[in-house]
């Protein structure tokens, strides 16, 4: 794949980028390292004071990192705006927390003093994705610079532009040269660097097939690796739900980032109860959602990211008629008009057994299906590979205590959209990947937990 800016919107390509040569990622590589071995010596304070820096250049220059993110990947300027902003959070967030997080803990034991300390592990690969250009790559560079870790960013080839926005960030907030750097190249790549003894660890968020490849380097070369992988996240409502507000809030599940993201809500199962009510208003928001130029402030549906996106998941939808869905709205590609445009889409009758139903839509495609009671709903949210984060709405306690403690997720979110929050871990299980970003489990993976013994 070409590393080049797309304009999703258009079709336009903008700008195309050389990938590096061999040299040119040894001179990185070899930059890395040297710069660790001095980085790892800076104090907290420093690293925070850094950090800092970096959150307001993301908040003073919002609109412009905006802007790159729209063009490059498609989403509507607002999210976009809104992901800056949060990432500049997630910054504000380490540079205060990191020092507790990180601080040596006392354990009793027959030493005369024992504990435990957290120690940087050297330079980190990041393997991130083009859906959340920017956040995805904060949520790791946040924790990893503020434990002593220096990184090294393979972006998605078609967000270019993005990544050398963030290393130059990060440059301009005063950070050493060589404590973060953007590596334009292809994924074919990836394994090589992976196998670099300069390199201690990994962490990607994308696709199965691309978790998979890098842990089985990583395997080889017995190094630790964080997967965040895909989702088919289950939106369960039952009967005693606040039904007005399940439908709004399932209609921002499902459209978050026109529907490309691996946390947002894609499978609606409802009691049969209210199952008629609820397809009623589903159908009747998503139909008032405005589809258009991203760049736009009316604009709620941009284009997908790729036209290679938009074919896959025109051919899903397809295939789920086939195979006995019913399409309730939608369910055709956007033709009189340039760029990667999908309609807003709702499938319904998808036999629960059926191969369709195992995989993952990514774009603005619901998919809609109706339960007796409760075990029902549970035992269906579980009929899937994945397991990343979950929605369940309900005013009952004893059903919420049951969804809690029996849905296989990451995260289960009662009465609210599933989303990310530098306070709270982040991850999934099953084939959603394993290990943990964000909180202070996340800054937990690439540190040597290391036990101390003095007599």
């Amino acid at each position: 794949m070409a590393i080049a800016t797309i304009n999703p919107a258009t079709g336009e390509t903008i700008k195309t980028f050389t990938p590096l040569t061999d040299a040119e990622i040894e001179t990185k590589l070899a930059l890395a390292q040297s710069t660790y071995q001095q980085y790892r010596q800076t104090t907290f304070a420093q690293r925070s004071q850094w950090l800092n820096q970096a959150a307001d250049i993301l908040d003073r220059d919002k609109q412009k990192f905006a802007e790159t993110m729209t063009t490059e990947m498609g989403k509507t300027l607002q999210s976009a705006i809104a992901e800056v902003e949060k990432c500049a959070k997630v910054c504000r967030f380490y540079s205060e927390k990191a020092p507790e997080f990180l601080a040596n803990v006392i354990i009793d034991s027959d030493a005369s003093h024992s504990y435990v300390a957290y120690q940087p592990l050297g330079v980190i690969l990041a393997v991130m994705p083009w859906n959340f250009p920017f956040w995805q790559v904060f949520r790791f560079v946040a924790p990893a610079l503020m434990a002593g870790n220096v990184g090294l960013l393979k972006h998605a080839s078609n967000v270019p532009q993005c990544a050398l926005a963030i290393a130059e960030i990060i440059a301009q907030a005063g950070f050493p040269e060589g404590a973060f750097q953007t590596l334009l190249i292809g994924a074919d790549r990836i394994k090589s660097i992976m196998e670099d003894e300069r390199v201690k660890a990994a962490t990607l968020t994308g696709s199965e097939p691309a978790g998979a490849a890098l842990a089985s380097v990583a395997g080889q070369q017995l190094k630790k690796v964080v997967l965040e992988l895909g989702g088919s996240d289950p939106f369960i409502v039952l009967e005693s739900a606040d039904l007005d507000e399940a439908v709004t809030t399932a209609v921002k599940a499902r459209m978050l980032n026109n529907g490309q993201s691996c946390i947002a809500a894609k499978r609606f199962i409802v009691a049969e109860s209210i199952a008629d009510r609820f397809q009623a208003q589903l159908v009747e928001q998503f139909k008032a959602l405005t589809i258009g130029d991203p760049m736009s402030e009316d604009t709620d549906i941009g284009p997908l990211a790729t036209a290679t996106i938009r074919s896959e998941l025109d051919q899903q939808v397809k295939a789920a008629v086939k195979q006995g869905g019913k399409i309730l709205l939608g369910g055709e590609s956007i033709s009189d008009r340039s760029g990667n445009y999908y309609p807003p889409t709702i499938l319904a009758d998808i036999p629960v057994d059926s191969d369709i139903a195992q995989e993952e839509f990514f774009g603005p495609v619901a998919l809609l299906f109706r339960v007796k009671d409760i075990e029902e709903a549970i035992a269906l949210a579980n009929n899937i590979p994945f397991g990343l984060g979950a929605s369940a709405w309900t005013n009952d306690s004893t059903e919420k205590e049951r969804l809690i403690a029996e849905i296989e997720a990451g995260s289960v979110f009662i009465n609210g959209l599933v989303k990310s929050d530098p306070r709270l871990p982040f991850g999934g299980i099953k084939r959603s990947g394993y290990g943990r970003e964000l909180s202070s489990q996340g800054i937990h993976e690439f540190v040597n937990i290391k036990t101390v013994w003095i007599k």
